[in-house]
């Protein structure tokens, strides 16, 4: 039975709030998961890496298949496998087969992602582009929530699996809702898109904007999952899980502010990857666990930018293959994520936390000079039309 897809861009925020609620509170249950499973930051850092490792793989071997296919069907699918996994996990089980669960939750959450941002660009192609900061500002809003609901039930005596309970029965609304509905467009397409898609994809401004997208994941993650140990170890602090959801809340404004003002976005582009690691290096020289605790709100802000930002630059270069540039940049960020929290958690062994996490913004020299070239190659021009 078909169903009425106007309201379907609902339910793609709803699937993006969900990956964000699993990984703000994958993040800030990772020191409970340490304790429950008897890691070291290394431990901890190869642990969470394995999720990300994942998100790497799903658009490589699925990139293509989404583009061949019904997305809002292989949404459905998805769906399905990330219920199941959920569900799985809050079983009692071994540390191994845990990394193994979260392997699987990366494959789905993943493809879950990047299939419905190009979902939602080809059934939406007019109002994406504005929408795409705050369907993006969604994820952020997930990753806010989610540390303040894993502290209030940790508080209740709770274990940390409540949190794969909550996202197997969100995962199974959306997939309720979505019964009988294709991705057909909903919009009217004007010349001017039709135009951009006849210009094909443009291989180059993708792959630039997949290393500043693997860098920036790189340092969200390396950042997000230690914070809350540097807090605990280097500070003797308790404030390391509001850390994290400041450092998430502030992408919200962040991320809708790019979806109003998204003919700029190379520019706020340029001001982020300066910004990001300028905080980063001033918070590792603090002792001062409130102080660091308020420089996470205009990094989290400058952080919040680079998503939303590279999504409305890729959209015009990638034609008619829209999930296949998705895909990429979502590879591009399971790699940075994957190389930069097993990094992190190995440096923090050795070195302390804070050095390592300062040592997280120098990659962000390539990604200023992959948004210079983008800014100044005539090359990348269709990607400022608005």
């Amino acid at each position: 039975m078909k169903r009425n897809a106007r309201f379907l861009w609902i339910i793609f925020f709803l699937i993006i709030f969900i990956n964000g609620f699993e990984s703000g509170g994958y993040q800030a249950s990772l020191l409970d998961i340490g304790k429950n499973y008897d890691l070291n930051n290394t431990s901890k850092g190869l642990t969470a890496a394995v999720e990300l490792f994942a998100d790497m793989l799903a658009p490589i071997l699925l990139g293509a298949w989404a583009d061949r296919n019904d997305k809002v069907k292989c949404l459905r699918i998805a769906l399905i496998i990330q219920i199941v996994v959920t569900l799985g996990i809050c079983l009692p089980i071994s540390r191994n087969v845990f990394v193994i669960g979260m392997f699987l939750i990366g494959l789905t959450t993943s493809t879950l992602q990047f299939i419905t941002i190009a979902a939602f660009a080809d059934i939406y192609p007019m109002s994406s582009k504005k929408r795409i900061g705050y369907m993006t500002s969604m994820y952020a809003f997930g990753a806010f929530v989610a540390p303040l609901i894993v502290t209030f039930y940790l508080k209740c005596g709770l274990s940390w699996k409540t949190l794969f309970i909550i996202i197997a029965v969100a995962s199974a609304l959306s997939f309720a809702y979505m019964q009988g509905i294709t991705d057909k467009v909903q919009e009217k397409i004007e010349n001017i898109t039709k135009e951009r898609d006849k210009k094909g994809f443009i291989l180059s401004g993708v792959l630039l904007l997949c290393l500043v997208m693997a860098i920036y994941v790189g340092f969200e993650n390396g950042f997000a999952f230690f914070i809350d140990s540097m807090f605990s170890e280097e500070l003797a602090s308790t404030l390391g899980k509001f850390a994290i959801s400041i450092f998430w809340i502030v992408m919200i404004p962040s991320r809708m502010l790019v979806g109003s003002f998204e003919k700029y976005s190379r520019k706020i582009l340029l001001v982020s990857v300066i910004a990001i690691p300028a905080i980063t290096v001033l918070i590792s020289t603090l002792n001062s666990a409130k102080l660091i605790l308020m420089l996470c709100v205009p990094l989290g802000f400058f952080s919040g930018a680079i998503y939303p930002c590279s999504l409305n630059l890729a959209m015009p270069l990638s034609g008619k293959s829209k999930a296949l540039a998705t895909g990429m940049i979502t590879t591009a960020t399971g790699l940075g994520g994957f190389i930069f929290t097993a990094i992190t958690g190995i440096l923090g062994n050795y070195i302390g936390l804070r050095t390592a996490i300062m040592l997280l913004a120098t990659p962000f020299v390539f990604s200023l000079l992959a948004v210079l070239i983008l800014i100044f190659n005539k090359s990348y021009k269709y990607i400022n039309q608005s």
